[in-house]
């Protein structure tokens, strides 16, 4: 992942994309050097050899390869965009395509998520005609990597090209919208131009090609379903879903039958009241989906650029020159006049250094019409000096799809006999899972190969299959001389290669298997699709039938007059096999991809067998002797994998090798087969059931569309970057702090300010009103005096552009005297570091002491949750516009309007009148939005109010994650009394959260984990205590779920520790102790309408949970290395702000004359649907079609001291506000309805109302009765009611390496009368994905005393490079969504209930099924050998791979040294 430069301190230049040229004495051409050759077109040695057995040279214009860089090369480009030609003559070259279609063409749909090819906000389709082939080529690109010059004579496809609401929707976008595959709508562009470039691609679609297509893409809020749904309905193959994939999984075979259409999903009739089910496979839902080919024309390729003839171009910039040479002569001339020079091909690595490293390249050359760096050829054996076999040659510059492609070609088309394909295997084994559709469009080998990236995917392949690489340059005589070298020897150093001043890489030759040759590629990411390797390998081996060694030794002996060798005669007892050769590539093991060769010494000659293996495992230890320290962390976890790797490849050989046998039995038993299984991902499916209630009203309760879906799914739906620049605007960046803690002890802004463009920097001392920000005063807007982490806000930067003032930013000089600094809640206990009250917060019922001591069993554990980034695609962005007399019109991405109008008028020392803040839509917020959005505002209204000109704030992704804080890792002691029938009787637990530096919001946090210790049990002795502990991180904040989902699972850890003491199944103990009517929490609070035991039951029933047990109990016994698990969490979840004053909402009610309805709330759209739930709440109150009501906008100088929306609370506050504002007009309008005829339409009533001065506008406000809980005296109820829910998860885990499927989950969750349950329903899914993520994926890592090898304070997680997020390929296999039926909620708007928060803890039901799993598979450990337990062990959170792998201690552990009970390391 990219890192600020400061971040790493074991290397002195930390960068992940930095290649360093090595320096050599040049060597002569007439040198005898058997590496060197000369001539002008000569790749090999000078002989006669056949002619390729297969080639394909991926050189789009053939005929144009010739010519020199001369002053007649072309300056400018020849594009076209959405069909309209381009000549574009002042082409910067430093420029991405995202840079120029936003800022030049104002094609704002495609978005700028993250600024590194990671998340597909960006992604457009770039479209050429193909000479050699006569074809168009279409493609993915991410657009914010892709340069502007890489596209002259290509076809850019963007958003805005295939579809708007005024010329009518591609049915792509249609279909998305149907679907509800929309929610907040910033990443809904990219994933139509994925969806859409695939089918361009790809005529005849199938389920399987379509599930794969968006494994470039991100979406944080839908869970990815019903974007899955929506795609599927193209598949030419789309008929077959149904049944099939739950089929594999042991589960009934569903008939896909439903009692209602599709149609009903938005607007159809009902089949009566006892609920809708749908399908996500069923005939009819695909049948009701629009045509691709109706209704509109794809946009045509434009014909002049089939007979484009390109033209070396030499596009010189402000900065940089671009060179685009047509030949390989071109090309050596012009790195040898720039020796400097960075090539570019895909731009994948050059434009991540030259944006986060602020690495600066003045001349960039493109390579992609060299027709020597484009081939794609089989040769034949003896082509090659260097192999005995076949071989294929691959251009350095040809695509990573393009091999892709012709590889798998060549294995399918049976042109190749199956045991010489084994190293194009490993090489498609690898693409499988090499970065993303859009990378590997651009990508290009000769870019993995010279970046030399020490967890490169390709590199072990072609270091294990001792592939060779082929350089050119001009020599002395002017002449091009090659050198061809063995990958071997091509990494020289930690991003330093064995490339020559003024060289190129040309291609590299890649051998073909042999007969009893094996290679096998194996990977390990914190995610499968699109992620860097923890660990990459390529292991090769060729064997030898012992009995053919033994008479080669024999005859040997014999002409020798010697004895045979003891070490051949004894492996002539054994039988089997000999090694003959090993080699071992590795990635993610030392600075360079490098070969374990005292392993491969050690395996030659070796028997081919269980011990040598096992042997080998130790040798792998001391190739490999990574400790604490090693960069990336992970030390034993990457050892571990290196030895799983090595026994997969073993398995995998074995399996390959008809005559193995060991002591006259089968070498492996049948169960040791499953070491070879990979995660096949069948086509997923699910089904949403719910209920419709006659008696709603007539908006209220139907699963309409997200009311802003067709402005999201077209790109039309405007984010606070996608404004038009207001006249003279600037752009800020945030200067921020390098040191954890430290007095400041000067800030050096000179140089920034004279760089071109900057027009100002603002610090503390310019502040003309308070620098006290946050709910507390803790906080300063700029630091004054002292910083207290690394991040921390010290001033601003504005210039004229934000590229300007991001560079500018960098060159503010700060100094400091470092103070001690305190890292995670370890360091905090210890130094009893806290926040909020110094005695910490209690909540207690019962008698605790007693309760143990009348336990028959007490039990102690500890279990640990790490934090997780919000990681909503749209950044912090706000835009301050200064007006007269002192206004400022705030324009931000918020959840939390009325703090950031009360931050920015104490900021500038007005009154909070004067600020408006105005909340069109936000890209996600999940929390992250509530109170840190606040001081980005704040900053930019600083300098617009200096400057008296507009500032926008928008920041990169990477500032975002380190400045502006993540959900609270927190770490929970317990102690749990209970008697041997698993009767509950007292619990006592300890929670610490880590709060960053200062308050926020920690200490409410805080008291909703004390809150929710209980879960759905109930235990009459509690004692439950909290501290926030006061760090040196960035202050964490508000998540989804606020604290809840942290103390329900600690409470869940408390019970599963229980369950594995009494060795009782976790389902029964959960039942047992499972909540009633009546009962009341340990907070005093009476449950009502408590519904968790009818979910509990519903869902038992659903999934047939007995049957799945006994399935996955067969599954285990019968694979060694596979395990599957099962679990069934249910969950209780509060619903009320904490704070009682927050637990109001207002709304503003406008009808005018022509019968429209303008309706403003208190609360901000971010995706969930409040808007939509809004205009049905107004619609039924007024009784009129929800296409008459309109919201347009959150605004204070609307509505007044707003609540934030969060706390799942924002349609219950603000629908009732909007009901009651509806309802004042509607008994206005009452009389006169009355006296009309019954048929008068709603116009003409509204008409006729406002000639008889009836008032049309009404504000409505509610607050929440009943709520409010008192620490002091620990009384009050503490919620206004409570959500339930209940989920299955089934899982599969690959014990070998740590990594997991979710073969099915199934939800039911009480919603009450749902007021959308489409909406609802996505809410749950995307819920629970982001809880996936949490317990199982996401993991922060700071720079703390668990991570030596990063500088203290730093976050090293920034960006989706190292984040991971799930993706579409973590989606469950099978995954239902029930809302219960018959659950009215009497204390909420239309008896509905909230549905934001409740779902995510459910996603712990995988992290319980996975630990099911681990724990069979330490049963198996137990029962070989007595080592290991069966009963209970740690599993902290995130479940990771890493912690699932090492959680299973086996032979392999064992051999190097690892701890049985070995615990990951892990930020807290």
């Amino acid at each position: 992942p990219h890192l600020p430069v400061s971040a790493l301190q074991t290397y002195p230049q930390p960068t992940r994309f930095r290649a360093v040229q090595h320096k050599h004495k040049e060597v002569s051409p007439s040198s005898s050097s058997p590496s060197t050759t000369s001539g002008a077109a000569r790749l090999r040695p000078a002989q006669k050899a056949p002619p390729p057995l297969f080639s394909l040279v991926r050189n789009p214009f053939p005929s144009q390869v010739k010519g020199a860089i001369t002053m007649s090369a072309a300056q400018e480009l020849v594009l076209y965009i959405n069909g309209e030609k381009i000549v574009e003559r002042n082409a910067e070259p430093d420029m991405t395509l995202l840079e120029y279609l936003r800022q030049k063409r104002n094609l704002t749909g495609t978005k700028l998520g993250c600024g590194e090819g990671g998340c597909g906000a960006c992604t457009v389709m770039v479209s050429h005609f193909d000479q050699a082939s006569g074809k168009i080529q279409h493609r993915s690109v991410n657009a914010c990597l892709a340069p502007l010059c890489s596209v002259d004579g290509h076809h850019v496809v963007t958003v805005e090209g295939i579809g708007n609401s005024q010329k009518g929707l591609h049915p792509v976008q249609k279909r998305i919208a149907a679907f509800h595959g929309s929610q907040c709508g910033f990443c809904t562009p990219g994933i139509v131009m994925a969806l859409y470039a695939h089918l361009r691609k790809t005529p005849q679609p199938t389920l399987h090609g379509l599930e794969e297509a968006f494994d470039g893409n991100l979406c944080r809020c839908t869970g990815y379903r019903p974007i899955l749904d929506a795609a599927k309905t193209f598949a030419v193959d789309a008929n077959s879903c149904a049944g099939e994939s739950v089929a594999k999984l042991g589960a009934t075979k569903k008939d896909g039958a439903c009692t209602g259409k599709h149609e009903f999903w938005e607007e159809g009739p009902l089949s009566g009241f006892d609920g809708v089910e749908i399908s996500s496979s069923t005939k009819s839902k695909l049948e009701s989906a629009p045509k691709l080919d109706e209704g509109k024309e794809e946009l045509p390729f434009p014909a002049e650029l089939k007979d484009f003839k390109p033209k070396s171009l030499a596009i010189k910039g402000s900065s940089v020159t671009w060179y685009r040479p047509l030949s390989l002569e071109e090309l050596v001339e012009i790195t040898q006049t720039h020796p400097k020079a960075k090539i570019v091909v895909g731009n994948t690595e050059v434009g991540i250094e030259t944006k986060f490293k602020f690495r600066k390249y003045p001349v960039l050359i493109s390579p992609t019409l060299v027709p020597e760096l484009m081939a794609l050829r089989m040769q034949p054996a003896g082509q090659n000096a260097e192999f005995k076999c076949d071989s294929m040659e691959i251009g350095a510059a040809v695509s990573l799809t393009a091999i892709k492609d012709f590889m798998k070609g060549m294995v399918e088309s049976g042109k190749m006999k199956p045991e010489s394909t084994g190293s194009l295997v490993a090489v498609l084994d690898q693409l499988r899972w090499f970065s993303s559709t859009q990378i590997r469009n651009v990508g290009c080998v000769g870019g993995n190969l010279v970046t030399a990236s020490p967890i490169s995917d390709l590199c072990p392949v072609f270091l294990a299959t001792d592939s060779i690489l082929t350089f050119a340059k001009k020599d002395a005589d002017g002449k091009i001389a090659f050198r061809r070298l063995p990958v071997s020897k091509f990494f020289l150093n930690y991003r330093t290669v064995d490339l020559r001043e003024g060289e190129v890489l040309v291609s590299v030759v890649l051998p073909m298997t042999r007969e009893l040759e094996y290679v096998k590629a194996f990977k390990q990411a914190r995610r499968r699709e699109d992620d860097i390797a923890i660990v990459t390998s390529c292991l090769r081996v060729r064997l030898q039938p012992v009995s053919e060694a033994l008479a080669e030794a024999e005859k040997k002996a014999k002409e020798e007059c010697t004895k045979v060798e003891p070490e051949v005669a004894k492996l002539a007892k054994k039988g089997g096999y000999r090694i003959q050769d090993a080699s071992f590539g590795f990635g993610g093991m030392w600075k360079t991809p490098v070969r374990a060769k005292k392993t491969e010494e050690f395996l030659k000659g070796k028997c081919w067998d269980a011990n040598t293996i096992e042997a080998a495992v130790a040798m792998l230890g001391k190739d490999f002797p990574l400790n604490k320290s090693t960069p990336g962390g992970m030390a034993e976890f990457r050892k571990t994998l290196c030895a799983s790797f090595l026994y997969k490849f073993y398995v995998h050989t074995c399996q390959r090798t008809s005559k193995e046998i060991e002591n006259g039995k089968q070498a492996l038993p049948p169960e040791e087969n499953s070491a070879t299984t990979v995660f096949e991902r069948p086509v997923s499916v699910g089904r949403q059931t719910f209920q419709v209630n006659p008696s709603q009203r007539q908006a209220v309760g139907k699963p309409i569309s997200h009311r802003s879906a067709y402005l999201q799914v077209t790109g039309e739906a405007e984010y606070v970057d996608d404004l038009p620049p207001k006249h003279s605007m600037l752009y800020s960046a945030m200067v921020l702090s390098t040191c954890p803690h430290g007095e400041i002890l000067s800030i050096d802004a000179s140089e920034a300010l004279e760089m071109k463009g900057v027009e100002g920097f603002f610090s503390a001392k310019d502040i003309k009103g308070l620098n006290e920000v946050g709910h507390w005063g803790d906080e300063e807007l700029f630091a004054s005096k002292t910083v207290h982490c690394v991040g921390q806000p010290i001033g601003v930067i504005v210039a004229d552009t934000h590229k300007q003032a991001v560079e500018a930013a960098q060159k503010v000089k700060i100094e400091y005297k470092k103070l001690p600094a305190i890292l995670n809640i370890e360091d905090a206990i210890k130094e009893q570091s806290w926040l909020g009250e110094q005695k910490g917060y209690l909540i207690e019922r019962g008698d605790s002491k007693k309760g143990f001591e009348e336990s028959e069993m007490v039990i102690e554990g500890e279990m640990r949750i790490g934090g997780q980034e919000h990681f909503y695609l749209e950044t912090h962005c706000s835009e301050a516009v200064p007006s007269e007399n002192g206004e400022m019109c705030i324009l931000a991405s918020t959840q939390n309007p009325n703090t950031t109008i009360e931050t920015v008028a104490h900021a500038l020392g007005v009154s909070a009148h004067k600020v408006v803040c105005k909340v069109k839509r936000m890209g996600g917020g999940f929390g992250g939005k509530e109170t840190r959005s606040v001081n980005y505002s704040a900053a930019a209204a600083v300098a617009a109010a200096a400057l008296r000109r507009p500032v926008r704030i928008v920041l990169d992704r990477n500032v975002d994650m380190a400045t502006s804080g993540q959900r609270h890792a927190f770490m929970g002691k317990y102690k749990v009394g209970f008697n041997k029938d698993g009767t509950l009787k007292a619990l006592d637990v300890q929670l610490f959260s880590n709060a960053g530096w200062c308050q926020d919001l920690s200490i409410p946090v805080l008291h909703r984990g004390l809150f929710h210790i209980d879960n759905v049990y109930y235990i009459p002795n509690i004692r439950a205590f909290g501290r926030a502990c006061k760090t040196n991180q960035p202050s964490h904040t508000a998540f989804r779920g606020f604290g809840g989902p942290q103390g329900l699972m600690v409470a869940e850890a408390a019970i599963d520790h229980v369950a594995r003491a009494l060795g009782m199944p976790g389902h029964v103990l959960r039942e047992k102790n499972m909540y009633k009517e009546g009962q009341r929490t340990h907070f005093n609070q009476v449950l009502t309408k408590c519904t968790v035991r009818r979910a509990w039951e519903e869902c038992m029933r659903r999934v047939d949970f007995k049957k799945r047990q006994e399935e996955c109990k067969t599954f285990n016994a019968e694979h060694r290395w596979r395990k599957r698990g099962v679990a069934i969490i249910p969950t209780k979840f509060g619903i009320a702000f904490t704070a009682k004053f927050m637990n109001q909402g207002g709304a503003l009610v406008h009808i005018y004359t022509d019968g429209s309805v303008l309706v403003t709330h208190g609360g901000t759209e971010m995706g969930q649907g409040l808007h939509t739930k809004m205009v049905q709440v107004a619609a039924g109150a007024l009784g009129v079609p929800v296409e008459m009501v309109y919201i347009a906008e959150t605004a204070t100088d609307k509505v007044p001291n707003t609540s934030p929306t969060a706390a799942s609370m924002s349609s219950d506050i603000n629908g009732m506000a909007v009901f009651r504002a509806c309802e004042q007009i509607a008994k206005r309008l009452k009389p006169l309805r009355d006296s009309l005829p019954k048929d008068t339409s709603w116009k003409e009533l509204i008409h006729k109302a406002y000639f008889e001065r009836i008032n049309l506008s009404a504000q409505g406000f509610y607050k929440v009765p009943d709520v409010g809980y008192d620490f002091a005296t620990q009384s009050g109820p503490g919620f206004h009611y409570f959500s339930y829910g209940v989920a299955f998860s089934m899982v599969e885990v690959d014990v070998l390496t740590g990594d997991h499927q979710v073969l099915r989950t199934d939800i039911v969750m009480d919603v009450g009368n749902s007021l959308n349950p489409a909406i609802d329903i996505g809410q749950i899914e995307g819920a629970f994905t982001q809880g996936m993520g949490l317990f199982t994926m996401e993991e922060m890592v700071w720079g703390d005393s668990e991570h030596t090898w990063l500088r203290p304070g730093t976050l090293f997680t920034q960006g989706p490079g190292a984040y991971k997020i799930p993706s579409f390929n973590d989606v469950p296999l099978e995954f239902n969504i029930s809302l219960l039926k018959n659950a009215p909620n009497p204390k909420a708007i239309h008896s509905s209930k909230a549905i934001g928060e409740p779902p995510l803890f459910l996603a712990s039901s995988i992290f319980y099924a996975v630990k099911e799993a681990i724990a069979a598979a330490r049963e198996d450990r137990k029962k070989e050998t007595g080592d290991g337990s069966s009963g209970h062990f740690t599993l902290n959170s995130p479940a990771t791979a890493e912690r699932i792998r090492m959680a299973c201690p086996d032979q392999l552990t064992a051999k190097l040294g690892v701890p049985t009970e070995y615990q990951p390391q892990g930020s807290w």
